[in-house]
């Protein structure tokens, strides 16, 4: 296969999957992994592909964030096991602060259906995480204001991280649109990034929940590292090596 022609396979490849991988690529194409470093690089200079640690994600990914209905939909089974994984990590009459993310926000149905009266207090700044509590008189659901965004539905700014600069929380249940062991936690949007720091200082365990596919996505915003990270649940697609490298940075990985 001529250089041109690997190069249109790996485009197509990146844009169906989200992400390629070095590794992945040299092995399918059974090339160096120079070689298809010369090709992400090319491609790069294109401005067809990104080029992110170990791979390349395609041009304006980055900044790319999928709406409430689509994230709803990916992994949903995975993200249902996780939620329900994550109901043994509550505090017995303690306090959680629920962040914005699908998959929190599955486990906030668990908790309503599973919990109604668990005395536990719930500090959130998403709205779909507090649809889902706000009929429960057994939890002390506490709202965070700020401006909301429209595609997440998540409060931001300035209120919201004065509001968890107040707090000191029990657990965090946090979410992320990206992670990799030596890049941390992304999201696309910088207002986003920064009330889940804020959140990320204001308990005293942090348990991230992300389904595989969120392994070896990097976005625009970083706001945070494995080492602020207690525990990860996620699913047995997590690459074995992926699973490794997060351990030895310190976090728990619990898959289910």
């Amino acid at each position: 296969m001529y250089a041109p022609e690997r190069q249109q396979e790996i485009l197509r490849l990146a844009h169906e999957a989200g992400r390629v991988d070095v590794l992945s690529l040299a092995e399918q194409f059974q090339v160096t992994a120079e070689t298809v470093r010369r090709d992400l690089k090319a491609l790069d200079r294109a401005g067809l592909v990104r080029r992110v640690h170990g791979g390349a994600i395609p041009a304006g990914r980055l900044d790319f964030e999928p709406d409430l209905t689509e994230r709803e939909a990916t992994a949903a089974d995975e993200k249902d096991r996780i939620a329900a994984a994550a109901l043994a990590e509550l505090p017995d009459g303690g306090s959680a602060v629920l962040d914005a993310g699908s998959t929190v926000a599955r486990l906030a149905a668990a908790i309503s259906r599973s919990a109604p009266d668990a005395g536990l207090t719930v500090v959130t700044h998403a709205l779909p995480v507090a649809a889902r509590l706000a009929d429960h008189t057994g939890i002390d659901l506490h709202l965070v204001g700020g401006r909301v965004r429209h595609r997440t539905r998540a409060a931001v700014d300035a209120w919201a991280l004065r509001a968890y600069a107040e707090i000191r929380a029990d657990v965090l249940f946090l979410a992320t649109n990206g992670f990799t062991a030596d890049g941390g936690l992304t999201t696309p949007d910088l207002a986003e990034a920064a009330v889940k720091r804020a959140a990320i200082a204001a308990a005293r365990r942090v348990v991230l929940l992300a389904d595989s596919t969120k392994a070896g996505q990097e976005h625009f915003a970083c706001f945070g590292s494995f080492a602020d990270v207690d525990l990860l649940i996620t699913d047995p697609g997590l690459d074995p090596a992926q699973k490794a490298a997060i351990e030895a940075a310190g976090t728990e990985v619990v898959l289910v």
